[in-house]
């Protein structure tokens, strides 16, 4: 009788494990879970009207936010948010959130101010409800991460905005977190492939000076940049993949649903994709690239710090905060 019971539990699992997962679900599941672990107080600072102009407020300095705190949470509410994250991230994408906070934690200690480094200041907002087949949306952000979710209807979820940084991008003292670098796959892929570009002559070195930061800021709203680089068409079949393989270290930090979808849609813009970089090929000069289509862009900069402070972000001018899919969702209901 055990051995029987213990296979029905196998086949069941296998089951389970078969069926597609419904990600905008898992995440009013979560969302809720953990709004329902707050007292009142935290969960009118957690929560927003889903038109709020709060929900397009997002930004990656130092600065006073709006939200509810990782320090003003318990140890099982805390488990929640990473419940909520975990169903927009992969593995990779939640390592990459935890490096980020980590090297918060880092320059606290180096920098000896804990009044302006904190590794506990990163917010949770959710906007509207929560509910399956609803349309509201949801932030997690501070300091060198703004990661904004918005599910319309139930059904699609839109990742951008979508930033991550890392001071410093590799940590080189002598400490516990020495060799600490999230960022390596977009540092040298990109690299390698602007070098390979310069190599056979394509004109992918737009400028030796980088500028100073991304373009696109804490812009809300992104206009496409600049046509800059080399045009996907005229790489070589190689580059072509190397350069696809650079986009989906971007897309893969989110859940193999999620990303798939994005991937999809950026690859059947092939012919519009193009490949910039300036500043040094070098490892340890400043430099910046981006990659941008029709409405995708990816901007990375390394430059402060002597090369050694990276920020990255990811955004769909047409598409942002949903905006895009919610224009047509009005355009349905009336």
């Amino acid at each position: 009788m055990k051995k029987l019971f213990l296979i029905g539990i196998i086949t069941a699992t296998a089951a389970f494990a078969e069926k597609p997962a419904n990600v905008p679900a898992e995440m009013a599941a979560a969302a809720n879970s953990f709004l329902a672990s707050l007292d009142e107080a935290k969960a009118k600072k957690a929560t927003f009207p889903f038109a709020a102009d709060q929900r397009e407020n997002w930004g990656f300095v130092p600065r006073d936010r709006k939200g509810l705190a990782l320090e003003e949470l318990d140890e099982k509410q805390t488990a929640l948010v990473r419940t909520l994250l975990k169903t927009a991230l992969s593995d990779p994408g939640l390592e990459k959130v935890d490096a980020v906070i980590a090297l918060e934690a880092f320059l606290r200690e180096i920098e000896k101010r804990p009044d302006f480094r904190n590794p506990k200041a990163y917010f949770t907002s959710v906007f509207g409800e929560p509910k399956p087949g609803g349309t509201w949306a949801w932030r997690f952000e501070g300091h060198h991460l703004s990661l904004n979710y918005t599910v319309v209807d139930g059904k699609t979820v839109v990742v951008t905005p979508s930033f991550f940084a890392a001071n410093p991008g590799e940590v080189t003292i002598d400490h516990k977190m020495k060799g600490t670098r999230p960022f390596h796959a977009e540092e040298d892929l990109a690299r390698a492939l602007a070098t390979t570009l310069k190599e056979s002559g394509k004109a992918v070195v737009y400028s030796e000076k980088p500028p100073e930061d991304i373009l696109t800021a804490e812009d809300r709203a992104v206009k496409q940049l600049e046509p800059v680089g080399v045009k996907a068409t005229e790489m070589t079949a190689a580059q072509q993949q190397a350069l696809k393989e650079l986009i989906a270290v971007y897309a893969n930090r989110h859940r193999k649903e999620l990303a798939e979808a994005d991937i999809a849609k950026i690859s059947a813009d092939m012919e519009n994709l193009r490949f910039g970089w300036a500043g040094g090929l070098k490892r340890g000069e400043p430099y910046y690239y981006r990659i941008q289509g029709t409405t995708f862009l990816v901007e990375f900069a390394n430059v402060q710090n002597n090369g050694n402070h990276i920020h990255a972000v990811w955004r769909d001018s047409a598409n942002d905060f949903g905006r895009d899919l919610l224009g047509d969702h009005v355009g349905e209901d009336h």
